[in-house]
C-alpha cells in the first residue's frame, strides 16, 4: 500500500485523517499561501494554494500519496485567512460574527510513483451563520482556544460550536478538510481499492432503493444499520429527556406505526418517541428510530399534520439518507465503531454523539425534498389528509419569519419551505402557484 503524507501541520486536519482511518506521516509544506485572488475565483485560489503545497511536499519524497489543503473565509468579498496575532484574530472574529460567511477549502492530492505523478484537485464551500459576538465573549473564547492556526479564528469542532447558529454545506469543510471530496479524489486517482482495504469495505453491496428508484451502494447491511441506530438511541436515552405524557407518546406511536406499515421499507422495526423539548424539531436515526419534540406537537393543528411530519422522517429512513450522509460526508470510522465495538463503551458513546449531532443539522436540499414527496404519499396511503403537509409547511414558514434561529429548530434544518410546498403540490397533482417558486435560497460565491 502506498505511503500517505499530509502536507500540513494542522491539528484539526490530522485528527480528521485519523478518524478517516488513514495511516500517514506529517510532511509540512512551507509554501506561502496566496492571499489575493486577482483574476481567480475563490475556488481557484484555494485549489492553487493546495496544489502548490502538494507539489512542494511531493518533491521531497520518491513516491506515495500527498494530501494538501487550503482554507479561506469570505465575507462581503473580503478574504480572511489565518490571523497574524491575537488582536488580528479578535478583529477578524468580531467581523465574521456580524453576518454570514463562506468557507472555501481547496484540496490537492498527488499520486507519485516511479518518477511520475498524477494530480487531482477539488474544492468545497460551506456557508456559516454565527451569533454576533462581543469582544468579551471573544476574549473568553481565546482564553480556551488558540485561534492562530484557524482560518477565521474559530473551531467549529470544539468550543467554537457554541456560537455557530447553523451551517449550509459540509461540516468537515469548516473543520478544514472536506472528507467527502477527499474520498472522491481518491476514487478519481484509482485509489478506491486502497480505501476499501483501509475501511474494511470489501463487503459493500449494490441494492435497488424503492424510494429513490436507483441502484445504490451500501457498505453496511440492514442489520448493521439497525445496530447503529440502537447505539445512537442508547446515547439519546442517557442524554435527553423524554416526555412523561403517556397520551402524547401513544398518539405519536399510533400514527407512526400506520405510516411505517405503508412505507416502502418494512424489513425493520420502527420506534417513535417524544422528547420533552420546547424546540420545534423532529429527527430520524438509522434503523428505524424517530424522535419528535413536544414543542413540535404543540404546533400541529391535527393528526393529519402530525402524520405528514412523521411520514417525512420515516421517508429519510426508507431512503437511507442517514447512512448515505455518514458514508459520504463523515468519517467511516464512526460507522465502523457503531457496528463493531461493544455497546456502552466510551468509543461508541463518542461516535454516537458525533452521528446524532450530524442528524440534528439536517439533510441536503434534495434529500429533504424527496422526504416531503414520499412523506406526502405515505400519509395519504395511511388514511390521512396529505394537505396537512402543506398547512404545516405554511405554518413553519410563518414561524421562520417571526422567530430567530435556534440551536435545534425544525425550520433551521429544513430551510427550503417554498420549494418544499411546490414539491408536495406536485406529488398531489395540484396547480403550482407563483409563490411556490419565490424565496428559494440561492448560492452566491462561485
Amino acid at each position: 500500500m502506498e505511503k500517505i503524507y499530509l502536507a500540513s501541520n494542522s491539528k484539526a486536519r490530522k485528527k480528521l485523517l485519523e478518524k478517516f482511518g488513514l495511516k500517514f506521516k506529517i510532511l509540512p509544506s512551507k509554501v506561502k499561501e496566496q492571499a489575493r485572488r486577482g483574476n481567480l475565483s475563490y475556488s481557484q485560489l484555494v485549489q492553487n494554494n493546495a496544489r502548490n503545497k502538494a507539489e512542494r511536499a511531493a518533491a521531497r519524497v520518491p513516491d506515495g500519496i500527498i494530501i494538501a489543503a487550503d482554507t479561506i473565509c469570505v465575507q462581503d468579498g473580503k478574504i480572511f485567512g489565518k490571523p497574524k496575532n491575537i488582536p488580528d484574530a479578535r478583529r477578524m472574529l468580531r467581523q465574521l460574527s456580524s453576518k454570514p460567511q463562506w468557507l472555501y477549502t481547496g484540496l490537492a492530492v498527488i499520486k507519485k510513483a516511479k518518477g511520475k505523478q498524477r494530480l487531482a484537485l477539488d474544492y468545497e464551500k460551506t456557508k456559516v451563520y454565527m451569533d454576533k459576538l462581543s469582544f468579551g465573549q471573544i476574549n473568553n473564547y481565546f482564553k480556551q482556544v488558540s485561534p492562530l492556526d484557524k482560518a477565521g479564528s474559530f473551531d467549529i469542532q470544539g468550543k467554537g460550536a457554541f456560537f455557530i447558529k447553523r451551517i449550509d454545506g459540509c461540516f468537515y469543510n469548516v473543520v478544514g478538510l472536506p472528507l467527502r471530496k477527499l474520498y472522491r479524489i481518491f476514487r478519481k486517482l484509482g485509489l478506491f481499492l486502497m480505501i476499501c482495504a483501509i475501511f474494511g469495505l470489501a463487503g459493500c453491496s449494490t441494492e435497488y432503493n424503492l424510494a429513490t428508484k436507483q441502484e445504490e451502494k451500501y457498505y453496511y447491511s440492514t442489520d448493521q444499520e439497525v445496530q447503529m441506530g440502537q447505539s445512537i438511541n442508547q446515547r439519546v436515552e442517557k442524554e435527553l429527556k423524554f416526555s412523561a405524557d403517556p397520551l402524547q407518546q401513544k398518539r405519536v406511536e399510533d400514527i407512526g406505526k400506520k405510516i411505517a406499515a405503508v412505507s416502502d421499507r418494512k424489513e425493520i422495526d420502527y420506534h417513535f418517541r417524544v422528547l420533552d423539548d420546547d424546540e420545534i424539531n423532529a429527527v430520524s436515526l438509522p434503523g428505524g428510530y424517530v424522535y419528535v419534540n413536544s414543542g413540535l406537537l404543540d404546533k400541529v393543528a391535527n393528526d393529519d399534520e402530525l402524520a405528514c411530519i412523521l411520514a417525512h422522517e420515516v421517508s429519510h429512513i426508507v431512503a437511507r439518507h442517514s447512512i448515505k450522509k455518514l458514508q459520504a460526508m463523515q468519517s467511516y470510522s464512526i460507522l465502523r465503531v457503531l457496528v463493531a465495538v461493544a455497546p456502552g463503551t466510551s468509543e461508541v458513546s463518542n461516535a454516537a454523539d458525533a452521528a446524532f449531532a450530524q442528524f440534528l443539522l439536517g439533510y441536503g436540499r434534495q434529500d429533504e425534498l424527496l422526504a416531503d414527496q414520499l412523506g406526502t404519499r405515505y400519509a395519504k396511503l395511511a388514511g390521512y389528509d396529505p394537505h396537512g403537509m402543506v398547512t404545516f409547511l405554511i405554518k413553519l414558514q410563518d414561524i421562520n419569519r417571526r422567530m430567530p434561529l435556534r440551536e435545534r429548530s425544525y425550520y433551521k434544518t429544513h430551510p427550503y419551505v417554498p420549494d418544499r410546498i411546490r414539491v408536495v403540490k406536485q406529488e398531489l397533482g395540484e396547480q403550482i402557484d407563483f409563490g411556490d417558486y419565490i424565496n428559494i435560497e440561492q448560492e452566491t460565491h462561485e
